[in-house]
């Protein structure tokens, strides 16, 4: 068969369709699937290639720095500066090496955490429905979708029971669109071709069977991939480095400037003035930054994988961290997700088997969105298959949130509706004993429900009507129902709920329950978990909010109870414009708009595919108290990121504005630019092990968010104190001791080299240096690279770096300025953070 999908297909019948890419009745064969799939590539869009030595290798080569470096390279190679080209060349290798391992064997391992996270499509192979990987799908594959599917391909409609699909990633429509089988014309845009569904849309309602025409590349969403505004949002890390990136960038031009136009006037040679210029700007950015980003996000996705949270969206975990509100539905988090059956009553409340007989034959026949309803009903009770006959379905929605069966039993066509009581309640018009339902009938009814749930059980509605025979249902039979009666479920709450909400609170991080249950049942089950409910809003009083209103009532509410997917998303997007840092966790359908809207989504791995295929992290099980744990793992990331960027940026520009005024006052530059670059190299070696630096655990008690004013205070006050003894630097070796430019070049060589070190293990921490141990990678780095600045001098290669032996008094004196520097700089770090 060609692996190309029939041209203009939306034209086909079913039948057509199904033929021209040789599709059975029973779906494909496993070997003839096999065949395809070797054939046509795994069924793949978005997802990137998977990490190569090649691409990784290509990602260090083509940073701006890297190319910085190869530029000043060859400068000093075609002007006969062969020392510094050599040292040049040999840090651009040692840097590339260094962040090509780290960033490879970061890469391998989320690609192997990913492959973890399995979304399956329900095909027909070899006549039977069997969950297979959604990768694996290809085109004549015969699939069975229902609400919450991710469509694995472009199809052809086979049937469909009242579908609907949500088409915004195609086509930006705001609501799902009514799906039918039948053809439509060759000149009809994608958005009308009403008999398809497309590869990477989701069934919000109803159910269908569709032949797979098309995969991979060769859907209508691989065809448009690149241009589709699907990327998820800017992370707060993202921004943040974005921010910070900037900042450095202007520094740099404004550094690299001035100090090339005034070394330029005053006569000095251009090619060395250029070299040192573009020395110090590559001396004043933290070049190893993404590679401490990618190495201390891979280690905590690999730490979180561990706890069973499996990370799609690496950028999310630093959001987890930062998160002080998170969002959460009800069943299954904070209750035990598994419903039991309480009983059934009639609308009197009494004890009624016709009303469990309707309920359970309702479950037993619905073929569309699967729930724990159905399920307990079908344990606790079998119907009798052979005496009714499906006609139709109605199927469930998250609007009408009810639905409805229509069978021929008996002799007579009657339609069963069960669903959320006030939306059963609304379509009736009398009771099943034939009396009308008035309002005082209607009050009885409620106040039976209001009890009910005031004491936490959930409860749904039982209605029935008869029907006259025709070959079509749907939406407008249900009307004018009879209320049958009322069936109630016990979901229990978790024993170990209450505790961890209260950890949550201790890290800054308040729960709030947006549920679509009544607000008795949401009110009482967050009394029971510790989440206060003193406020609830409802779906329909959020529909009498303005977005403005919204955003200052949100914040103050920690229950929203009957509410839809819209309001979902609304409550996430009004928190987030409130000004915090959201997560959501879900796992149905209903929950993909909010989950899109959050700042971190969460998910299930039972959860239904477009949850999952949405989500940022993934839970191997459903427990609060995971999502805990990996807050502190993303706090922790946060915070060694932090540490990199003030302890390199602070040291940075102290030395780098050192040398630019040193330059301009010696006769000689203070360090050729080779050496200031490996000065550079060296001093970001021990910066690797703070990826995996002990964090403090005040600085995982509370969230925290990328502060650029602080960091920017950071870099001018350390940066400053680090100017000031480099000052004193000056004055000693130059004054002090004399000699040449090499004696000069090798004693700042050193001081700048011991003070970088010294200030790393100084402000990686708010307590003082000595109360708090860093890690070993960490130290011994430090401590060897402190032993090879002390010993360079001395080796025997060090003449051809540009450095010669100089007196130990002049080391000693290096050594005293050093211990006095690390004493200034935890006085000033004392009276940093006691400022506001």
């Amino acid at each position: 068969m060609s692996i190309r999908p029939p041209p203009a297909y939306w034209t086909l019948s079913p039948e057509d369709a199904a033929r021209a890419v040789e599709a059975g009745a029973g779906g494909l064969t496993t070997a003839e699937a096999e065949r395809r799939l070797a054939e046509i590539g795994p069924n793949e869009v978005r997802r990137g290639p998977r990490a190569s030595r090649l691409r990784v290798l290509w990602r260090q080569i083509k940073s701006p720095l890297v190319l910085l470096l190869v530029f000043a390279a060859v400068a000093s190679a075609v002007t006969g500066e062969w020392s510094d080209a050599a040292i040049v060349g040999a840090i651009l290798v040692a840097s590339i090496g260094v962040g090509y391992r780290r960033e490879y064997r970061a890469e391998t391992a989320i690609g192997a955490l990913l492959d973890r996270i399995q979304v399956t499509a329900l095909v027909l192979r070899d006549g039977a429905a069997r969950a297979i990987p959604l990768r694996e799908v290809v085109p004549g594959d015969v699939v069975e979708l229902s609400a919450g599917s991710l469509i694995p391909g472009d199809g052809v409609l086979l049937d469909a029971t009242e579908l609907y699909v949500n088409d915004a990633v195609l086509t930006g429509e705001s609501f799902p669109v009514a799906k039918h089988v039948g053809a439509v014309a060759a000149a009809a845009p994608l958005r009308e071709r009403t008999g398809c569904v497309y590869f990477g849309t989701n069934v919000r309602s109803g159910s269908a069977r569709a032949v797979v025409v098309a995969t991979g590349p060769a859907t209508a969403f691989g065809a448009t991939a690149a241009t589709l505004a699907t990327q998820a949002p800017e992370t707060e890390l993202e921004r943040g480095l974005r921010r910070f990136g900037l900042l450095l960038l202007g520094t740099m031009f404004v550094m690299v400037t001035v100090v090339f136009a005034i070394h330029t006037m005053m006569g000095h040679p251009p090619v060395e003035t250029l070299l040192f210029s573009i020395a110090l700007a590559v001396g004043l950015s933290p070049e190893l930054l993404p590679a401490i980003v990618g190495v201390n996000l891979s280690r905590a996705a690999q730490a979180l994988s561990e706890l069973g949270v499996l990370v799609r969206r690496l950028n999310a975990i630093e959001n987890l961290g930062s998160m002080d509100v998170l969002c959460t539905d009800k069943t299954g988090t904070l209750t035990e997700g598994v419903a039991s059956v309480g009983g059934a009553y009639d609308a009197a409340g009494r004890p009624s088997d016709e009303v469990m007989d309707l309920a359970a034959l309702n479950a037993a026949l619905t073929a569309g969105l699967a729930n724990p309803i159905d399920a307990a009903l079908a344990e606790v009770h079998r119907c009798d298959g052979s005496a009714v006959r499906k006609l139709a379905e109605v199927p469930y929605d998250f609007m009408r949130k009810r639905i409805s069966i229509a069978v021929a039993r008996g002799g007579a066509t009657i339609l069963v509706t069960k669903g959320a009581f006030s939306h059963v309640l609304e379509v009736c018009t009398r009771l099943a004993d034939g009396r009308p339902l008035d309002d005082d009938a209607r009050a009885a009814l409620v106040a039976r429900y209001d009890a009910w749930c005031a004491d936490g059980v959930r409860v749904i509605a039982v209605a029935t009507r008869p029907l006259e025979p025709r070959a079509r249902y749907g939406f407008a039979d249900e009307a004018d129902l009879a209320f049958a009666g009322f069936v109630t479920f016990l979901d229990r709450v978790k024993p170990d709920v209450p505790a961890t909400i209260a950890e949550l609170a201790t890290l800054g991080v308040r729960v709030k329950l947006i549920s679509g249950d009544s607000q008795l049942v949401a009110r009482h089950v967050a009394a029971a978990v510790g989440v206060p409910a003193a406020r609830v809003l409802t779906g329909p009083a959020l529909d009498q909010l303005t977005d403005i209103a919204l955003v200052r009532a949100a914040p103050e509410v920690d229950v929203f109870a009957e509410v839809d997917p819209n309001h979902k998303e609304r409550i996430l997007r009004a928190l987030r414009r409130a000004g915090s840092v959201v997560g959501f966790f879900g796992d149905g359908v209903n929950d993909a708009p909010a989950m899109h809207a959050a700042d971190v989504s969460i998910s299930v791995d039972s959860a239904v595919d477009v949850a999952k295929a949405t989500a940022d992290m993934v839970l191997v099980d459903k427990r609060l108290d995971v999502i805990a744990r990996g807050i502190r793992e993303g706090r922790r990331t946060f915070a060694n990121t932090l540490k990199y960027v003030l302890t390199t940026t602070s040291a940075n520009l102290g030395n780098m504005v050192s040398m630019a005024v040193a330059s301009l006052v010696l006769p000689f530059l203070p360090l050729t630019a080779g050496q200031v670059l490996l000065n550079n190299f060296l001093s970001d070696i021990p910066a690797i092990g703070i990826a995996g630096d002990r964090v403090d655990p005040e600085l995982v008690a509370v969230p925290r968010r990328w502060d650029l004013r602080l960091i920017g205070r950071f870099m001018i006050e350390f940066g400053l104190l680090s100017s000031a003894f480099d000052a004193l630097t000056f004055v000693v070796l130059h004054h002090g001791f004399g000699g040449g430019a090499s004696a000069f070049r090798t004693g700042w060589f050193v001081e700048s080299l011991f003070t970088e070190l010294a200030i790393a293990l100084v402000v990686r921490t708010r307590r003082r240096a000595w109360r708090s141990r860093p890690s070993g990678t960490l130290a011994w780095s430090s401590a060897a690279v402190a032993i090879l600045a002390f010993a360079l001098p001395y080796l025997p290669f060090a003449h051809a770096l540009g450095f010669v032996p100089v007196p130990f008094g002049m080391m000693a004196a290096i050594l005293g300025i050093t211990a006095a520097y690390v004493v200034a700089s935890e006085l000033l770090k004392g009276w940093f953070y006691r400022r506001p």
